[in-house]
């Protein structure tokens, strides 16, 4: 005959609750059994007292919860225990910002297991190596702790550390510029993710670092497939999915899964180039709302994400504040800040923040989208102030940086193609941003996208195809009226309604007339529009015969009748 449920013990209750990770139940009965004790919680009680506290936002008392765990194993002389437990309250200090805890709980977890046979909770330690080798720069280091922890873990047979040992390897070889190997192991680490065949704690854990790696190194596609992946694996089991039911008893529809806010804000990136703006901004919000007191650096990326939309919106009081608020919570607010300086009519201020931000952000190998973000603006803030050799600098740094990464690598064609038209060189320009728009059409990110048709249609109309420039402007128009991005949409439908050439003059044709009317010679004009003595020659033959006019003299007249100088 079966016992009932409510004569079975809380304490066994709590576990079976654990196996499952039920971990709301389980933070319910072993905090009452713990406050109205009949015997002891162990240390293995109270290591699920810890995970549960975690699990449910209590983070002082899943601390508080390890630390006795840990003094429970030293006291029964289980080095192992005690070592493991050590280690996590390093992870969890380091987490909370305490660097100085963190690092104390590192030794004594060494400590602990110092002496003894290589085993699971060695695995951990492998993983800190091979950080701090990666930290330092020594890759050979970092690569050997990976070669460690994927030994044990597969002497533990153990799918939760194999896969942290796949993504420990990544990251060692992408630091490295391994870029295709690291890949190869981030797929394989995310497969058992994905599969389900990993824990709670390291499904969480792996999907956070394989995001954040994907945002490092630019990886797109991986990006906008995980951050996906992992928001599905954040709804709660009782929120309407398939076999959810209702929530534990004692627990409320709050006591949401703790990765759900981290992974929020790298949603909220990926739908912001996506060209979601709307959901990108409602995201943040939430976001804020829901990440742990331990993860504030994902609400200030939230923060950040926000204040561009806001910015590109034309929204510049919301953004100026939304960009504060990531600077308060630890975040270098570039280059969204700086572009926000350049929209406020402020180009000084903004070279001078870009500048600084790279200045902070030297190592490429570290994040290289986010150096590549930098370098982008610096670029287009100094083609704003007119310094074309900054600009040019920025684009050419930017060009080593990309590699075959598409998304780099439409950033870095973007920025030659703006510097080569502002250097009068339109055929390259169109080369490049023509190579440009198809890299961002393929990433479908429609607001890079629209923004590089504008500049197509600008070297459109310096080599006279009003036709293609009118083209560009009104495709660029449309994806601008349809993001909410006000201040591109007026200045693209500016342009379109810009008054053609009178004459019948082409806009190439024009360039050569007012060239004439500001008195420069036949060699000057051929330097200015990059073009050679006899074309322009050739334009200015039918300029004449357009205008029916037969001297320099007469055509620089009817430039100023006409308003053309």
């Amino acid at each position: 005959m079966a016992v009932p449920v409510e004569q079975v013990p809380a304490v066994e209750r709590a576990r079976s609750a654990a196996v499952r990770e039920s971990w709301a139940e389980a933070y319910v009965l072993l905090h009452e059994a713990d406050r109205h004790p009949t015997r002891a919680l162990t240390a293995e009680d109270l290591d699920v007292l810890s995970d549960a506290a975690w699990w449910t936002g209590h983070v002082d008392e899943s601390v508080a919860a390890r630390l006795r765990a840990h003094a429970a194993c030293v006291a029964a002389h289980d080095h192992r225990g005690a070592g493991l437990a050590a280690w996590w309250l390093h992870h969890e200090y380091a987490d909370l910002g305490r660097p100085a805890a963190a690092a104390g709980w590192l030794h004594r977890a060494r400590h602990h297991l110092e002496g003894l046979p290589p085993g699971p909770e060695h695995c951990f330690l492998a993983w800190t190596d091979a950080e701090e080798a990666t930290a330092r720069g020594d890759h050979a280091a970092a690569l050997a702790a990976t070669g460690r922890m994927t030994r044990l873990a597969l002497r533990a047979e153990s799918p939760d550390l194999l896969a942290l040992a796949h993504h420990a390897t990544a990251a060692a070889l992408l630091a490295r510029g391994r870029r295709a190997e690291a890949l190869a192991h981030l797929d394989e680490a995310m497969h058992a993710v994905t599969a389900g065949e990993l824990s709670g704690v390291f499904t969480g854990l792996l999907y956070c670092l394989a995001i954040s790696r994907c945002r490092e190194s630019a990886d797109f596609a991986r990006a906008v497939e995980w951050t996906n992946a992992a928001m599905e694996w954040c709804v709660p089991p009782w929120t309407g999915r398939p076999g959810g039911g209702t929530p534990p008893l004692g627990v409320t529809p709050s006591g949401e899964n703790p990765f759900r806010g981290v992974c929020r804000a790298h949603r909220v990136e990926v739908l912001d180039l996506l060209g979601a703006w709307a959901l990108a901004e409602a995201e943040a919000r939430q976001a804020c709302r829901e990440v742990p007191v331990d993860r504030l650096e994902s609400a200030a990326a939230a923060y950040y994400a926000a204040g561009d939309v806001q910015r590109r919106q034309g929204r510049l009081e919301e953004a100026a504040a939304s960009y504060a608020h990531a600077h308060e919570l630890g975040r270098i607010p570039q280059p969204g800040l700086a572009l926000l300086r350049l929209a406020q009519g402020r180009p000084e201020a903004a070279v001078a923040g870009v500048d600084l931000a790279l200045v902070c952000r030297s190592g490429p190998r570290h994040d290289l989208l986010g150096r590549a973000r930098l370098l982008a603006a610096r670029a287009e803030v100094a083609l704003a102030g007119r310094d074309v050799p900054g600009a040019a600098g920025a684009a050419a740094e930017l060009e080593v940086l990309a590699g075959d990464v598409p998304l780099l690598r439409a950033m870095a064609d973007t920025a030659r193609g703006a510097v080569a038209l502002a250097e009068a060189r339109p055929e390259p320009a169109l080369r490049l941003l023509r190579r440009a728009l198809a890299g961002w059409l393929e990433l479908r990110v429609p607001y890079e996208a629209a923004r590089v048709r504008m500049l197509l249609a600008a070297a459109d109309r310096t080599v006279g195809d009003e036709e293609g420039a009118r083209l560009e402007l009104g495709a660029a128009r449309a994806v601008f009226e349809r993001l909410g991005a006000g201040p591109d949409a007026r200045r693209a439908g500016a342009l379109l309604t810009r008054r053609r050439p009178p004459g019948g003059l082409t806009a190439r044709e024009a360039k050569v007339l007012r060239l004439v009317a500001s008195g420069r010679t036949d060699k000057e004009i051929a330097r200015a529009l990059a073009i050679d003595e006899h074309t322009v020659t050739r334009h200015l033959n039918d300029v004449f015969a357009k205008l029916g006019v037969g001297s320099r003299a007469a055509a620089t007249a009817y430039a100023y009748a006409h308003d053309l100088t």
